[in-house]
């Protein structure tokens, strides 16, 4: 049953996640949810299980992860890109959030994307198993875009089942995404944020139904910022799998969310990449 304010929190999020540069006050997404600040607040986060100011705040220093992951040269300039007034305000807040300065983390050689050069032997920077994995239902809700963008549609979600109550059929939280970002244009990456579903609740849209088979995965776990997976993925397709004797399989890989940033630190956050194998 749709919830009557899901609509609501549907553009605040979409506001959020699109002008995270920009005024992002309470007024002023009381006013994106058309409803009066005394109560917009307090009914978000009844949905959402967080406050407007938390959710901001994660939005922001996400973008900037990300753009840091990639070697921001400016973090002056990026400070202001991300919504905060100053470089020292921003230093500060992602200090805060994610143990290191900007500056360290943009630094960091684990999130650098490496050249595709095979050689056996190397140890690997993350650990990779094959594991086999069980058929999964899934409730998700699609995204279309940057992969790094896909909190958004997590927000979304998680919005929309506790409106719906079908939380209590949930289990993992888990990412699909069905193209691959070096040949297909960002903006036209397709993805599905989920959760792994338990019973048969009724799925209305802008929900839906996605199935994962069974059958053998390769696994790499990965531990840290989620701005670090592209490197995991790197690591995975052009040093592991070449070596390994295995051949992916035709379908889409996964990645599993072993617990959430909503109360996880950056550097604490587990993350199982899982690829199909033939």
């Amino acid at each position: 049953m749709t919830h009557p304010y899901e609509a609501r929190l549907m553009r605040v999020l979409d506001h959020i996640h699109t002008h995270t540069g920009d005024d992002l006050s309470l007024d002023t997404l009381a006013d994106v949810a058309a409803m009066s600040r005394f109560h917009w607040h307090r009914i978000y986060r009844t949905m959402t299980g967080e406050t407007l100011a938390q959710t901001v705040r994660r939005a922001r220093l996400h973008r900037a992860a990300v753009e840091l992951s990639t070697g921001a040269p400016d973090i002056a300039k990026l400070a202001v890109a991300v919504g905060y007034a100053d470089a020292a305000s921003f230093t500060r807040s992602f200090t805060e959030m994610y143990g290191q300065s900007p500056a360290r983390f943009r630094s960091r050689r684990d999130f650098r994307i490496q050249p595709p050069i095979i050689q056996k032997g190397l140890p690997l920077m993350h650990p990779v198993i094959v594991r086999d994995e069980p058929a999964r239902q899934l409730v998700a809700m699609p995204h279309t875009g940057p992969y790094h963008e896909i909190n958004r549609a997590f927000e979304k979600l998680s919005g929309t089942m506790a409106a719906r109550g079908l939380f209590a059929h949930a289990r993992s939280m888990i990412g699909v995404y069905y193209d691959d970002p070096s040949s297909t244009p960002a903006a036209e990456l397709h993805s599905h944020a989920a959760f792994e579903l338990t019973g048969s609740p009724q799925i209305d849209p802008p929900l839906e139904q996605v199935s994962l088979p069974a059958g053998r995965h390769a696994v790499l776990t990965f531990k840290g910022p989620y701005a670090g997976l592209p490197a995991a993925y790197d690591q995975l397709y052009s040093s592991w799998l070449p070596t390994s004797g295995e051949v992916p399989g035709d379908t889409p890989p996964f990645e599993v969310y072993l617990n959430s940033p909503m109360d996880t630190a950056p550097e604490d956050l587990l993350t199982e990449i899982c690829v199909p194998l033939r």
